[in-house]
């Protein structure tokens, strides 16, 4: 197991989980995998005490202090929580720690999701102390993925053995950005260490997994073209985020130093190897007024929830490019369809980039004039992507930017 220390322990009971982890050594001779300690993931209520990737599963562990030791606990997922046969009362008012954690974990799993990371089962492993000799749950807490325990050694290792049972263990490509997604700064393990942490080092076989990475897709034909997305078949986005930490050596439990404070790096995407910047988003509810031409006309009369639009920069052998995105919210898929075939028609007009409405980028284009233009759509949301060289002649039939908006069109249009 290797320690990657993010933060301070939210909880007292944290530097015992920190200490059991610590027990088992670098390697996968116990069990292996990356614990992230002291970790808040985006979007997430909460400082964790540990979010731990193993080959097989996610564990989020929440510390939870009691007041005093206990020989005793009994601790449902509803209902009151007793010590000893004694109701809990805690500083807090808290009478059920239990929703605490599994809203963290909740929050953690959404992350992974929306983020389209390995889909690993996340479960959740609540930490208690300083004391307790032993824990009471129902059957059907069990079942649903819950451990409750005193975080020693054995305790833990016997719930992350319990747990992470993915039937397909995660590569070290994808735990590296499983790790990614859950820290938003810093800089992942490396491969070899990963390896030695007991994720495969298969390459991944996409005939077999679709719902893994992002799968290649055929270049794409000269001028607007749809990508349909594949009913039933999971396209997944991978983020390469680096974590707050320095890995002092490929040996080190304990990556980081304690109060040192790294600067958060940009987050990059990653789709079919290609990396993406990200260079800007925002989100409005007003569709109509940032759209031109047909597609305006359309947005006036007809409802639209929501409007995303993102911006990231890529380089092709060399030179820059520039992509702009934008996703609209319809009321439902035939409303989307309409708009699609709308958007598809060449002259019909299109939504307005954020660098043309001045949130552009230094050193990125001032314009998608003349852009390689692609639009999709899945379930009631319909995707428009626009790709430009940053400098030099544009074509919009060029079929290099044609192949890297094929690859755009499965970008997040939300950024951290």
């Amino acid at each position: 197991m290797r320690l990657i220390r993010l933060g301070t322990e939210p909880s007292a009971v944290g530097a015992d989980v920190r200490a059991a982890l610590s027990t088992w050594g670098i390697g996968d001779a116990v069990l292996g995998g990356v614990a992230l300690l002291g970790v808040r993931p985006p979007d997430c209520p909460r400082d964790l005490d540990a979010v731990i990737v193993l080959p097989r599963g996610v564990l989020v562990v929440v510390g939870v202090d009691l007041p005093d030791p206990a020989m005793r606990l009994e601790a449902p997922l509803t209902g009151q929580w007793k010590i000893d046969g004694w109701p809990l009362t805690r500083t807090d008012g808290a009478t059920n720690p239990a929703a605490e954690a599994l809203e963290a974990s909740t929050a953690v799993a959404r992350r992974i999701q929306d983020m389209r990371g390995e889909p690993l089962p996340v479960t959740t492993v609540v930490a208690v102390g300083p004391y307790v000799g032993q824990v009471v749950q129902p059957t059907v807490d069990l079942n649903r993925g819950v451990r409750v325990l005193h975080p020693k050694p054995t305790t833990l290792l016997a719930a992350a053995r319990e747990l992470a049972t993915s039937d397909r263990p995660c590569s070290a490509e994808h735990a590296a950005k499983l790790v990614a997604v859950l820290a938003p700064t810093g800089t992942p393990p490396s491969r070899p260490h990963l390896i030695a942490e007991g994720f495969s080092d298969a390459a991944a076989d996409l005939a077999s997994a679709s719902t893994m990475l992002l799968p290649k897709v055929a270049p794409a034909s000269r001028g607007r073209k749809l990508l349909p997305y594949a009913g039933g078949a999971v396209v997944a986005v991978v983020l390469i985020i680096v974590l707050i930490i320095t890995l002092s050596s490929g040996d080190t439990a304990d990556s980081a130093a304690p109060g040192s404070t790294p600067t958060p790096q940009p987050t990059t995407v990653v789709v079919d190897g290609r990396s993406f910047s990200p260079r800007g988003a925002d989100r409005t509810d007003d569709c109509a007024s940032h759209a031109i031409g047909d597609v305006r006309a359309w947005l006036t009369e007809h409802l639209c929830m929501q409007l995303r639009r993102a911006q990231y920069e890529t380089t092709v052998d060399g030179r820059r490019a520039g992509v702009a995105i934008a996703e609209l919210s319809l009321p439902d898929a035939t409303r989307a369809g309409e708009l699609r075939a709308l958007a598809s028609t060449a002259g019909a007009g299109g939504v307005t980039p954020l660098a043309q409405d001045g949130k552009g980028w230094p050193g990125g284009p001032t314009s998608f004039d003349r852009s390689v233009i692609k639009v999709s759509t899945k379930g009631a949301q319909l995707r428009i992507t626009q790709v430009v060289w940053v400098e030099g002649d544009r074509d919009p039939a060029d079929p290099t930017l044609a192949e890297v908006a094929d690859q755009a069109l499965r970008l997040p249009a939300a950024q951290q």
